[in-house]
């Protein structure tokens, strides 16, 4: 049956009904419901007065939603974790403009995911690529350099490349349950020298004093907000100086997010002194922030890492993505496994120079995932 599609940008998710939207978004993506922009857009994490202004691209057929982009105009590269300044650089030394550029992301969000959602009633190939070549449109009319979609799917990542779209490789670290019962189970998959460090690192809270829990969707209160956002803040003001997120995004998560949410907190001397904040949606759990205020050695390991672990146990989790970069999650159990960004240089000469540079970089990473995993204390790495 013939379909007569039409292409709408709006810069803000308030525009577009929240029922019909959410029909979109893939099983496991948090990141892409309406509740979450909502919640960026509402705060100022995104919008007027940041280097973040949303664009939506939507496809219908009629007035039936089919399909939609999740895009940003960027006037600068903080916060996307795909990191570009090379490129710059490059461009600055050309003389040539590399800002605004149009980027298909999640702000601050290093998630793997779908990225051209498209409805489940609707063929992917046709819909997803009349929605990339409406975003090259919109990056034209935008006056943009170029065109990035990041963290998105090998799928995704394929049909870009037809379309002329550059493919960067890159990695990061994932734990993958192997249907395990417990953590025991987990802890027999690795070698003997890092499953007798990880029992050591987990013993030394024990006698500690401190008390470690997992608080998740209703039994989160505004008590644990506080001192989430309290962990946060000091994170930022040691390693990264200004923060990219504030206070009112994170009440807004609580309010309009709160069944997606999974903390850890760490509790001694009748406060709460560390923690992490983590997304979960069916079969995958995303850790995102974390922080203390208090030094304690090895809480870092068992808020990220070890007791969502055993969480992604006993909730049959699939994969638990801890976020960008850290060999310590490869020496803790995580894989290295690759990652993808899909890149449109609008500029012919500048497009084939970096196309040149993604083909050696490329080469570069895959070596490297496959060093990683042949050192990894995963043993079962060692097998595939």
């Amino acid at each position: 049956m013939d379909r007569e599609y039409t292409l709408s940008v709006y810069d803000s998710i308030a525009a577009l009904d929240r029922e019909e939207y959410n029909a979109l978004i893939d099983r496991e993506n948090p990141f892409l419901e309406y509740e979450f922009l909502e919640s960026m857009e509402i705060s100022g994490c995104v919008g007027p007065h940041t280097t973040w202004m949303p664009r939506y691209l939507v496809l219908r057929d009629g007035s039936a939603m089919a399909g939609a982009i999740v895009a940003y105009i960027r006037f600068d590269s903080y916060g996307e974790y795909i990191f570009d300044w090379e490129w710059v650089r490059a461009f600055e030394n050309a003389r040539l403009r590399y800002y605004p550029k149009l980027v298909a992301a999640i702000p601050f969000t290093p998630a793997t995911g779908t990225r051209i959602s498209v409805h489940p009633g609707y063929p992917f190939e046709e819909c997803a690529g009349i929605l990339a070549r409406g975003l090259v449109e919109l990056a034209v009319r935008e006056q943009c350099s170029s065109v990035h979609v990041l963290f998105l799917t090998e799928r995704e990542c394929s049909l870009l490349e037809r379309l002329g779209f550059l493919t960067r490789l890159t990695h990061q670290y994932h734990w993958k349950n192997r249907n395990y019962g417990n953590f025991e189970d987990f802890l027999s998959d690795l070698r003997s020298g890092r499953r007798k460090q990880i029992k050591k690192e987990r013993i030394s809270l024990e006698g500690s004093g401190l008390e470690i829990r997992i608080v998740e969707k209703d039994d989160i209160k505004e008590e644990h907000i506080d001192a989430v956002w309290d962990f946060y803040m000091d994170t930022h003001s040691r390693k990264w100086g200004s923060a990219y997120l504030n206070r009112e995004f994170f009440d807004l998560m609580l309010e309009k997010c709160r069944h997606r949410l999974v903390l850890v907190m760490a509790r001694g001397g009748g406060k709460w002194v560390g923690g992490s904040f983590n997304v979960v949606k069916n079969n995958r759990l995303f850790g995102r922030y974390w922080g203390s205020v208090e030094s304690w050695s090895n809480l870092h390991f068992e808020c990220c890492f070890y007791s969502l672990i055993d969480y992604s146990i006993n909730k049959g989790i699939d994969i638990f993505e801890a976020g960008a970069q850290g060999e310590h999650k490869f020496l803790r159990g995580f894989g290295a496994v690759p990652t993808y960004s899909s890149h449109l240089i609008l500029n012919e000469a500048a497009g084939r120079a970096i196309s040149s540079y993604l083909d050696h970089e490329r080469g570069y990473t895959e070596g490297l995932i496959e060093q990683y995993n042949r050192q990894s204390p995963l043993k079962y790495l060692h097998e595939e």
